[in-house]
């Protein structure tokens, strides 16, 4: 059985970091891509960075390139997403969600399994 666990979110300052962290079960790394969206109020779900199963490949939302970086550490199930430089608009919901075949890794319909999120609030 496929599962995804996010944890790490909090309430940062401005300028401030947090590293997320994607627990997943019931799959390998090696065969599926993780990919990280957020959701902000009254907004829809928009991806922010993707990690590759096959060769670790990244990518981000131009929105957080520079700032933030996807790691993964396949040992320990785990995918990593450090937040540096935080904005109050980087304010949201942060999911982890994999599926059987992303063609398009910010379409968030091409991802069959979903965490349950993680709030990242970033306010003074």
């Amino acid at each position: 059985q496929v599962q995804l666990v996010e944890s790490g979110g909090g309430l940062v300052q401005p300028g401030g970091s947090l590293r997320l962290s994607c627990g997943f079960f019931g799959f390998s790394l090696d065969y599926h891509a993780i990919g990280w969206f957020r959701q902000a109020p009254g907004k829809e779900r928009e991806g922010v960075s993707y990690i590759s199963g096959s060769d670790g490949s990244t990518y981000y939302a131009d929105s957080v390139k520079g700032r933030f970086t996807i790691s993964r550490d396949n040992a320990k199930n785990t995918v990593y997403l450090q937040m540096n430089s935080l904005k109050p608009e980087d304010t949201a919901v942060y999911y982890c969600a994999t599926g059987a075949l992303i063609r398009t890794w910010d379409l968030k319909y091409e991802y069959d399994y979903w965490g349950q999120g993680t709030q990242v609030t970033v306010s003074s």
